[in-house]
């Protein structure tokens, strides 16, 4: 079984530039036609949040009109750019999108895998954090789990990356503990994933690994200084291919999405 990861869209209104500089609905298309490419073999598409840029009904209308194009069934997850109503209105014919009561947040069966997806949006911040209701009921769908493998998947990293700037802006402390206390409880969880970060960033938590997807189109500026700016670069863009087997779990492949001259014989 296979699932493919994307992360951090950042769509803006047709026509605009994110931050006058990336044409993220062009990278976007760009990944599409690269998930496209792997047909069958790939089982679902999982996108791990900030699907649009200011959360405008516009702009998820454009997403929309984007995702049209990809074979693979897709689930959208919300980042601390997203806005819930809007996407809920655009998207209103995906069931799993309204299971979660006020928040964004549901169960999903990809093969053998079941894939619960987390809201950790704090409306009008950048951090992010998960309440009393949001993990009681993360505890409840991981109790009906207890004998398959399982991903948890948040858009905000429950781990601190040395990153400065952006560690500012994870999931709050107190929400990280108190989800790593859950999750420390369930030894089948395979993996928690998450994006923000523009990265691949791997981690240890709570007994299993955590990992953050790079973005489709513009990634976070590695920069280790405590003081450094908030700034991007225009490494190349790439996703997450999950493959999961009974022998060997979990195992992640990041793929760049842009071609390159080869293959060549050794």
């Amino acid at each position: 079984m296979r699932f493919a990861q994307i992360s951090d869209l950042h769509i803006t209104p047709p026509g605009e530039l994110a931050y006058g500089k990336v044409d993220t609905a062009g990278f976007l298309g760009r990944a599409i036609d690269r998930l496209n490419a792997l047909g069958d073999s790939l089982d679902a598409v999982l996108i791990t949040g900030d699907l649009v840029d200011g959360g405008l009904p516009e702009e998820y209308r454009h997403l929309r009109t984007c995702l049209d194009r990809l074979q693979a069934p897709c689930y959208l997850m919300v980042g601390n750019h997203d806005d819930r109503l809007a996407l809920r209105e655009v998207f209103a014919d995906r069931a799993y999108l309204h299971e979660g009561g006020a928040f964004v947040q549901y169960g999903v069966d990809i093969g053998a895998l079941r894939i619960i997806a987390l809201d950790s949006l704090i409306e009008g911040e950048d951090a992010g954090t998960l309440c009393d209701e949001r993990l009681a009921w993360l505890d409840t769908e991981l109790a009906q789990s207890r004998n398959r493998p399982v991903v948890v998947a948040i858009h905000h990293p429950p781990f601190s990356t040395g990153v400065g700037h952006m560690d500012d802006i994870l999931l709050e402390r107190d929400a990280s503990r108190r989800l790593a206390d859950i999750v420390r409880a369930h030894p089948n969880i395979e993996r928690v994933l998450s994006g923000h970060l523009h990265r691949p960033i791997h981690a240890r938590f709570a007994g299993t690994i955590a990992s953050t997807c790079p973005s489709t189109a513009h990634q976070v500026m590695f920069d280790l200084r405590a003081d450094a700016p908030i700034a991007f670069i225009m490494e190349p863009p790439a996703y997450a291919l999950h493959q999961w087997t009974v022998d060997s779990g979990l195992v992640t492949h990041h793929l760049y999405i842009d071609s390159f001259d080869g293959p060549y014989p050794f």
